[in-house]
Protein backbone atom coordinates (compact mmCIF):
# COMPACT_ATOMS: atom_id res chain seq x y z
CA UNK A 1 0.00 0.00 0.00
CA UNK A 2 1.81 2.80 -1.15
CA UNK A 3 0.79 6.53 -0.96
CA UNK A 4 1.77 10.00 -2.96
CA UNK A 5 1.60 11.99 0.58
CA UNK A 6 2.00 11.75 3.92
CA UNK A 7 -1.74 12.59 4.63
CA UNK A 8 -3.17 9.86 2.41
CA UNK A 9 -1.19 7.66 4.30
CA UNK A 10 -2.18 8.43 7.41
CA UNK A 11 -5.85 8.73 6.30
CA UNK A 12 -5.51 5.17 5.30
CA UNK A 13 -4.31 3.91 8.22
CA UNK A 14 -6.98 6.06 10.59
CA UNK A 15 -9.71 5.23 8.48
CA UNK A 16 -8.51 1.48 8.40
CA UNK A 17 -8.44 1.90 12.35
CA UNK A 18 -12.12 2.82 12.27
CA UNK A 19 -13.66 0.12 10.07
CA UNK A 20 -11.80 -2.75 12.11
CA UNK A 21 -12.77 -1.37 15.28
CA UNK A 22 -16.31 -0.61 14.24
CA UNK A 23 -16.72 -4.39 13.40
CA UNK A 24 -15.36 -5.71 16.07
CA UNK A 25 -17.82 -3.16 18.34
CA UNK A 26 -20.43 -4.76 16.28
CA UNK A 27 -19.21 -8.48 16.88
CA UNK A 28 -18.66 -8.00 20.62
CA UNK A 29 -22.35 -6.41 21.26
CA UNK A 30 -23.80 -8.95 18.94
CA UNK A 31 -21.77 -12.25 20.54
CA UNK A 32 -21.54 -10.55 24.07
CA UNK A 33 -17.55 -11.33 23.63
CA UNK A 34 -16.47 -10.35 27.10
CA UNK A 35 -13.29 -11.43 28.84
CA UNK A 36 -14.30 -10.25 32.18
CA UNK A 37 -17.78 -12.01 31.72
CA UNK A 38 -15.33 -14.87 30.59
CA UNK A 39 -13.79 -14.79 33.77
CA UNK A 40 -17.16 -14.58 35.52
CA UNK A 41 -18.87 -17.83 33.44
CA UNK A 42 -15.89 -19.55 35.24
CA UNK A 43 -15.34 -18.75 38.44
CA UNK A 44 -19.32 -18.45 39.14
CA UNK A 45 -21.11 -21.21 36.86
CA UNK A 46 -18.42 -23.20 35.69
CA UNK A 47 -18.93 -22.40 31.95
CA UNK A 48 -15.89 -22.23 30.11
CA UNK A 49 -17.56 -21.07 26.34
CA UNK A 50 -16.97 -16.91 26.28
CA UNK A 51 -13.12 -18.41 27.59
CA UNK A 52 -12.90 -20.22 24.70
CA UNK A 53 -13.81 -17.36 22.46
CA UNK A 54 -11.59 -15.53 24.06
CA UNK A 55 -8.69 -18.26 23.11
CA UNK A 56 -9.92 -18.58 20.23
CA UNK A 57 -9.18 -14.95 19.49
CA UNK A 58 -5.63 -15.82 20.65
CA UNK A 59 -5.01 -18.56 18.48
CA UNK A 60 -6.41 -16.74 15.37
CA UNK A 61 -3.78 -13.94 16.00
CA UNK A 62 -1.04 -15.29 16.84
CA UNK A 63 -1.15 -18.30 13.70
CA UNK A 64 -1.68 -15.00 11.81
CA UNK A 65 1.22 -12.83 13.05
CA UNK A 66 3.90 -16.23 12.96
CA UNK A 67 2.68 -17.44 9.65
CA UNK A 68 3.07 -13.82 8.29
CA UNK A 69 6.43 -13.52 9.81
CA UNK A 70 7.82 -16.49 8.08
CA UNK A 71 6.20 -15.32 4.67
CA UNK A 72 8.07 -11.77 4.97
CA UNK A 73 4.66 -10.02 4.91
CA UNK A 74 5.08 -8.19 8.87
CA UNK A 75 7.11 -7.50 11.14
CA UNK A 76 5.87 -6.44 14.59
CA UNK A 77 9.26 -6.43 16.18
CA UNK A 78 9.03 -2.84 16.29
CA UNK A 79 5.57 -2.42 17.65
CA UNK A 80 3.82 -0.17 19.44
CA UNK A 81 3.66 -0.74 22.19
CA UNK A 82 6.68 -2.25 22.49
CA UNK A 83 5.86 -6.02 23.08
CA UNK A 84 8.88 -7.82 21.66
CA UNK A 85 11.44 -5.18 24.15
CA UNK A 86 14.98 -5.74 25.38
CA UNK A 87 13.70 -5.86 28.79
CA UNK A 88 11.55 -7.81 30.60
CA UNK A 89 9.54 -5.60 32.60
CA UNK A 90 7.86 -8.66 34.62
CA UNK A 91 6.70 -6.61 37.86
CA UNK A 92 5.57 -3.83 35.79
CA UNK A 93 3.38 -6.29 33.99
CA UNK A 94 2.47 -9.07 36.98
CA UNK A 95 1.19 -5.80 38.80
CA UNK A 96 -0.13 -4.06 36.32
CA UNK A 97 -2.15 -7.22 35.33
CA UNK A 98 -3.56 -7.44 38.44
CA UNK A 99 -4.59 -4.43 38.82
CA UNK A 100 -5.97 -4.00 35.91
CA UNK A 101 -8.22 -7.78 36.42
CA UNK A 102 -9.46 -5.88 40.00
CA UNK A 103 -10.65 -3.40 38.19
CA UNK A 104 -12.25 -4.68 35.22
CA UNK A 105 -13.90 -7.12 37.99
CA UNK A 106 -14.96 -3.15 40.29
CA UNK A 107 -16.13 -1.55 36.99
CA UNK A 108 -18.27 -4.71 35.57
CA UNK A 109 -16.04 -4.73 32.25
CA UNK A 110 -12.39 -4.43 30.38
CA UNK A 111 -11.89 -1.60 28.10
CA UNK A 112 -13.30 -2.95 25.07
CA UNK A 113 -16.29 -3.64 26.76
CA UNK A 114 -16.57 -0.45 28.00
CA UNK A 115 -16.54 0.92 24.54
CA UNK A 116 -19.10 -1.73 23.75
CA UNK A 117 -21.66 -1.22 26.72
CA UNK A 118 -21.33 2.93 25.88
CA UNK A 119 -22.50 2.33 22.39
CA UNK A 120 -25.58 0.23 23.67
CA UNK A 121 -26.58 3.15 26.10
CA UNK A 122 -24.61 2.44 29.49
CA UNK A 123 -24.19 5.58 31.03
CA UNK A 124 -21.61 3.96 33.54
CA UNK A 125 -19.53 3.15 31.33
CA UNK A 126 -19.40 7.01 30.49
CA UNK A 127 -17.89 7.15 33.55
CA UNK A 128 -15.51 4.60 33.48
CA UNK A 129 -14.27 5.41 29.96
CA UNK A 130 -13.66 9.27 31.32
CA UNK A 131 -11.76 7.83 33.99
CA UNK A 132 -9.78 5.43 32.64
CA UNK A 133 -8.49 8.06 29.88
CA UNK A 134 -7.49 10.61 32.81
CA UNK A 135 -5.75 8.47 34.93
CA UNK A 136 -4.07 6.58 31.68
CA UNK A 137 -3.03 10.33 30.46
CA UNK A 138 -1.58 11.00 33.32
CA UNK A 139 0.75 8.07 33.79
CA UNK A 140 2.73 8.83 31.06
CA UNK A 141 1.92 13.01 30.38
CA UNK A 142 3.04 15.39 33.02
CA UNK A 143 0.56 16.89 35.64
CA UNK A 144 0.02 20.73 34.49
CA UNK A 145 3.14 22.83 35.76
CA UNK A 146 4.91 19.95 36.77
CA UNK A 147 7.31 17.89 35.06
CA UNK A 148 6.11 14.41 37.58
CA UNK A 149 3.69 11.82 36.04
CA UNK A 150 1.54 9.46 38.53
CA UNK A 151 4.33 6.48 37.15
CA UNK A 152 6.97 8.25 38.17
CA UNK A 153 4.95 9.34 41.23
CA UNK A 154 3.78 5.46 42.52
CA UNK A 155 5.50 3.48 40.46
CA UNK A 156 8.99 4.47 39.01
CA UNK A 157 11.68 4.06 41.99
CA UNK A 158 10.37 0.72 42.88
CA UNK A 159 9.32 -0.82 39.80
CA UNK A 160 11.67 -0.10 37.15
CA UNK A 161 14.66 -1.37 39.01
CA UNK A 162 12.95 -5.02 38.98
CA UNK A 163 13.15 -4.85 35.56
CA UNK A 164 15.16 -7.39 33.35
CA UNK A 165 17.49 -6.58 30.32
CA UNK A 166 18.40 -9.19 27.93
CA UNK A 167 20.70 -9.43 25.00
CA UNK A 168 17.42 -9.96 22.59
CA UNK A 169 13.91 -9.73 21.80
CA UNK A 170 11.61 -11.19 25.09
CA UNK A 171 9.48 -13.17 22.67
CA UNK A 172 10.03 -16.85 22.97
CA UNK A 173 11.32 -17.55 19.44
CA UNK A 174 14.21 -15.08 20.11
CA UNK A 175 15.14 -16.38 23.83
CA UNK A 176 15.34 -19.78 22.24
CA UNK A 177 17.37 -18.45 19.87
CA UNK A 178 18.06 -15.14 17.93
CA UNK A 179 19.47 -16.24 14.59
CA UNK A 180 16.55 -18.45 13.89
CA UNK A 181 14.01 -16.43 15.50
CA UNK A 182 11.19 -16.05 12.75
CA UNK A 183 11.07 -19.91 12.53
CA UNK A 184 11.00 -20.93 16.15
CA UNK A 185 8.34 -18.78 16.69
CA UNK A 186 6.29 -20.29 13.17
CA UNK A 187 6.92 -23.65 15.29
CA UNK A 188 6.18 -22.56 18.51
CA UNK A 189 3.41 -20.38 17.75
CA UNK A 190 1.60 -23.76 15.57
CA UNK A 191 2.03 -25.12 18.76
CA UNK A 192 0.45 -23.48 20.67
CA UNK A 193 -2.29 -22.45 18.32
CA UNK A 194 -3.06 -26.26 17.78
CA UNK A 195 -3.06 -27.00 21.22
CA UNK A 196 -5.75 -23.97 22.02
CA UNK A 197 -7.77 -26.10 19.16
CA UNK A 198 -7.77 -28.68 20.59
CA UNK A 199 -8.81 -27.25 23.68
CA UNK A 200 -11.39 -24.92 22.62
CA UNK A 201 -12.98 -27.20 19.72
CA UNK A 202 -13.33 -30.55 22.33
CA UNK A 203 -16.36 -28.79 23.71
CA UNK A 204 -19.09 -29.66 22.26
CA UNK A 205 -21.40 -26.82 23.97
CA UNK A 206 -18.65 -24.57 22.11
CA UNK A 207 -18.80 -25.85 18.99
CA UNK A 208 -22.47 -25.85 18.68
CA UNK A 209 -22.27 -21.96 19.73
CA UNK A 210 -22.07 -19.76 16.92
CA UNK A 211 -21.87 -16.61 18.26
CA UNK A 212 -19.01 -17.38 20.46
CA UNK A 213 -16.97 -18.79 17.54
CA UNK A 214 -17.78 -16.34 15.54
CA UNK A 215 -16.96 -13.48 17.97
CA UNK A 216 -12.97 -15.52 18.68
CA UNK A 217 -12.78 -15.62 15.14
CA UNK A 218 -13.68 -11.87 13.62
CA UNK A 219 -11.62 -10.73 16.68
CA UNK A 220 -8.61 -12.61 15.91
CA UNK A 221 -8.68 -11.69 12.30
CA UNK A 222 -9.27 -8.09 13.23
CA UNK A 223 -6.26 -7.76 15.00
CA UNK A 224 -4.03 -9.70 12.24
CA UNK A 225 -5.59 -7.06 9.78
CA UNK A 226 -4.21 -4.15 11.50
CA UNK A 227 -1.00 -5.67 12.30
CA UNK A 228 -0.98 -6.11 8.45
CA UNK A 229 -2.22 -2.64 7.76
CA UNK A 230 0.06 -0.67 10.12
CA UNK A 231 3.02 -2.43 8.93
CA UNK A 232 2.54 -2.08 5.53
CA UNK A 233 1.88 1.25 4.54
CA UNK A 234 4.47 3.10 2.63
CA UNK A 235 4.80 6.44 1.12
CA UNK A 236 7.24 7.41 -2.01
CA UNK A 237 8.85 10.37 -1.18
CA UNK A 238 11.45 11.01 -4.07
CA UNK A 239 11.48 7.47 -5.42
CA UNK A 240 12.38 6.22 -1.65
CA UNK A 241 9.74 4.56 0.42
CA UNK A 242 9.22 5.12 3.79
CA UNK A 243 7.00 4.07 6.78
CA UNK A 244 4.69 6.42 8.33
CA UNK A 245 7.21 6.40 11.37
CA UNK A 246 10.23 6.84 9.16
CA UNK A 247 8.66 9.77 7.18
CA UNK A 248 7.58 11.50 10.38
CA UNK A 249 11.51 11.41 11.63
CA UNK A 250 12.50 13.19 8.36
CA UNK A 251 9.95 15.50 8.33
CA UNK A 252 12.03 18.28 8.19
CA UNK A 253 13.91 17.10 4.81
CA UNK A 254 11.22 15.65 3.29
CA UNK A 255 7.99 18.17 3.88
CA UNK A 256 7.85 21.72 2.94
CA UNK A 257 6.05 22.73 5.75
CA UNK A 258 4.47 21.21 9.33
CA UNK A 259 1.22 20.95 7.61
CA UNK A 260 -0.37 17.52 8.01
CA UNK A 261 2.41 16.92 10.79
CA UNK A 262 1.03 14.92 13.42
CA UNK A 263 1.85 15.50 17.34
CA UNK A 264 3.83 12.40 17.84
CA UNK A 265 5.54 9.27 15.80
CA UNK A 266 4.99 7.14 18.07
CA UNK A 267 1.55 6.45 17.11
CA UNK A 268 2.38 5.80 13.48
CA UNK A 269 4.20 2.18 14.46
CA UNK A 270 3.36 -0.61 13.62
CA UNK A 271 0.40 -1.54 15.84
CA UNK A 272 -2.70 -3.27 16.54
CA UNK A 273 -5.77 -3.16 18.61
CA UNK A 274 -5.30 -2.22 22.28
CA UNK A 275 -7.55 0.25 24.44
CA UNK A 276 -6.33 1.56 27.76
CA UNK A 277 -3.19 3.87 25.86
CA UNK A 278 -6.14 5.31 23.72
CA UNK A 279 -8.72 6.18 26.10
CA UNK A 280 -5.52 8.34 27.68
CA UNK A 281 -5.06 9.26 23.86
CA UNK A 282 -8.64 10.34 23.47
CA UNK A 283 -8.22 12.19 26.30
CA UNK A 284 -5.72 14.19 25.44
CA UNK A 285 -7.49 14.80 22.04
CA UNK A 286 -10.72 16.49 24.03
CA UNK A 287 -7.97 18.63 25.66
CA UNK A 288 -6.12 20.18 23.27
CA UNK A 289 -9.43 21.30 21.92
CA UNK A 290 -10.08 18.19 19.11
CA UNK A 291 -6.90 19.33 17.32
CA UNK A 292 -6.15 17.03 14.34
CA UNK A 293 -2.84 16.87 14.78
CA UNK A 294 -3.64 14.41 18.10
CA UNK A 295 -5.57 11.99 15.91
CA UNK A 296 -4.37 8.29 16.01
CA UNK A 297 -5.00 4.63 15.15
CA UNK A 298 -5.88 4.46 18.90
CA UNK A 299 -8.40 7.39 18.82
CA UNK A 300 -10.24 6.23 16.03
CA UNK A 301 -9.84 2.50 17.61
CA UNK A 302 -12.02 3.89 20.47
CA UNK A 303 -14.39 6.21 18.08
CA UNK A 304 -15.26 2.95 16.06
CA UNK A 305 -15.80 0.37 19.09
CA UNK A 306 -18.55 2.63 20.02
CA UNK A 307 -20.59 3.12 17.14
CA UNK A 308 -20.23 -0.40 15.70
CA UNK A 309 -22.11 -1.21 19.21
CA UNK A 310 -24.53 1.71 18.63
CA UNK A 311 -25.61 0.41 15.55
CA UNK A 312 -25.62 -3.28 16.46
CA UNK A 313 -27.85 -2.15 19.30
CA UNK A 314 -30.12 -0.22 17.48
CA UNK A 315 -30.76 -2.94 14.92
CA UNK A 316 -30.62 -5.45 16.92
CA UNK A 317 -32.98 -3.29 18.98
CA UNK A 318 -30.93 -3.80 21.79
CA UNK A 319 -29.98 -0.36 23.23
CA UNK A 320 -30.82 0.44 26.70
CA UNK A 321 -30.20 3.40 29.01
CA UNK A 322 -28.48 2.85 32.48
CA UNK A 323 -27.42 4.16 34.91
CA UNK A 324 -25.94 3.51 38.63
CA UNK A 325 -28.38 1.66 40.63
CA UNK A 326 -26.82 2.71 43.91
CA UNK A 327 -23.84 5.60 45.38
CA UNK A 328 -22.37 1.97 45.94
CA UNK A 329 -22.53 0.64 42.22
CA UNK A 330 -20.74 4.25 41.62
CA UNK A 331 -18.58 3.89 43.81
CA UNK A 332 -17.61 0.15 42.58
CA UNK A 333 -17.14 1.73 39.36
CA UNK A 334 -15.43 4.96 39.59
CA UNK A 335 -12.50 2.90 41.70
CA UNK A 336 -12.50 -0.34 39.16
CA UNK A 337 -11.49 2.29 36.65
CA UNK A 338 -9.15 4.00 38.29
CA UNK A 339 -7.83 0.55 38.54
CA UNK A 340 -7.82 -0.06 35.17
CA UNK A 341 -6.00 2.92 34.50
CA UNK A 342 -3.29 2.47 36.25
CA UNK A 343 -2.93 -1.06 35.73
CA UNK A 344 -3.67 -0.97 31.72
CA UNK A 345 -0.95 1.55 31.45
CA UNK A 346 1.60 -0.14 33.96
CA UNK A 347 1.10 -3.36 31.61
CA UNK A 348 1.09 -1.89 28.84
CA UNK A 349 -2.44 -3.05 27.74
CA UNK A 350 -5.44 -4.98 28.80
CA UNK A 351 -7.45 -8.04 27.91
CA UNK A 352 -7.04 -7.12 24.26
CA UNK A 353 -4.03 -5.09 23.92
CA UNK A 354 -2.27 -7.29 26.14
CA UNK A 355 -3.94 -10.77 26.21
CA UNK A 356 -4.94 -11.42 22.27
CA UNK A 357 -2.59 -8.53 20.56
CA UNK A 358 0.52 -8.31 22.46
CA UNK A 359 0.21 -12.40 23.09
CA UNK A 360 -0.06 -13.13 18.91
CA UNK A 361 3.71 -11.62 18.91
CA UNK A 362 4.67 -14.34 21.43
CA UNK A 363 6.37 -11.90 24.22
CA UNK A 364 6.90 -13.16 27.60
CA UNK A 365 5.55 -9.82 29.12
CA UNK A 366 2.27 -10.40 27.37
CA UNK A 367 1.70 -13.82 28.30
CA UNK A 368 2.67 -12.68 32.49
CA UNK A 369 -0.07 -9.96 32.05
CA UNK A 370 -2.38 -12.36 31.00
CA UNK A 371 -2.02 -14.64 33.98
CA UNK A 372 -1.95 -11.38 36.11
CA UNK A 373 -5.60 -10.45 34.83
CA UNK A 374 -7.03 -13.93 35.01
CA UNK A 375 -5.65 -14.30 38.60
CA UNK A 376 -6.62 -10.57 39.75
CA UNK A 377 -10.30 -10.89 38.48
CA UNK A 378 -11.13 -14.33 39.45
CA UNK A 379 -9.69 -13.84 43.18
CA UNK A 380 -11.51 -10.56 43.11
CA UNK A 381 -14.87 -12.20 42.03
CA UNK A 382 -14.33 -14.72 44.50
CA UNK A 383 -13.88 -12.45 47.65
CA UNK A 384 -16.78 -10.47 46.34
CA UNK A 385 -18.76 -14.04 46.78
CA UNK A 386 -17.49 -15.10 50.19
CA UNK A 387 -18.15 -11.00 51.85
CA UNK A 388 -21.74 -11.42 50.71
CA UNK A 389 -22.07 -14.66 52.07
CA UNK A 390 -20.40 -13.68 55.35
CA UNK A 391 -20.90 -9.81 55.79
CA UNK A 392 -19.19 -9.35 58.92
CA UNK A 393 -16.36 -12.05 57.67
CA UNK A 394 -12.63 -10.52 58.35
CA UNK A 395 -10.95 -10.09 54.60
CA UNK A 396 -8.06 -12.55 55.87
CA UNK A 397 -10.93 -14.63 56.05
CA UNK A 398 -12.40 -13.94 52.92
CA UNK A 399 -9.12 -13.68 51.20
CA UNK A 400 -8.19 -17.43 52.61
CA UNK A 401 -11.09 -18.76 51.23
CA UNK A 402 -10.73 -17.42 47.79
CA UNK A 403 -7.25 -18.87 47.34
CA UNK A 404 -8.28 -22.15 48.58
CA UNK A 405 -11.79 -21.84 45.73
CA UNK A 406 -8.55 -21.51 43.33
CA UNK A 407 -6.88 -24.38 44.77
CA UNK A 408 -3.85 -21.94 45.53
CA UNK A 409 -3.86 -22.98 49.31
CA UNK A 410 -4.41 -25.96 50.87
CA UNK A 411 -8.55 -27.01 51.73
CA UNK A 412 -6.74 -27.08 55.36
CA UNK A 413 -6.77 -22.98 55.43
CA UNK A 414 -10.13 -22.46 54.52
CA UNK A 415 -11.96 -20.15 56.71
CA UNK A 416 -15.75 -20.13 55.16
CA UNK A 417 -17.77 -22.97 54.08
CA UNK A 418 -19.82 -21.88 51.34
CA UNK A 419 -23.67 -21.91 51.28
Amino acid sequence: MTFESFIEAQSYLLWSAFILAFIIGAIANKTNFCTMGAVSDMVNMGDYSRFRAWLLAIAVAMSGVVILEFSGVLSVDSAFPPYRDTQIIWLENLLGGFLFGVGMTFASGCGNKTLVRIGGGNIKSVLVLAVIGLVGFYMTNPFPGSDKTLYSVLFFDWVGPASISLSSLSDIGSLISVESAVLVRLIVGLLIVSMLAIYIFKSAEFRGGFDNILGGLVIGLAVIAAWVISNNIAINADDELYSLGSYYQEWDMLADSDEGKPSMGRPLSTQSFTFVNPMAQTYGYSMSGFNNVHLSFGILSVLGVILGSFVWSIISKGFRIEWFASMKDFFMHFIGAILMGLGGTLALGCTIGQAITGISTLAVGSILVFIAILFGSALTMKMQYYKMLYEDASMISVLLTALVELKLLPSSMRKLEAL
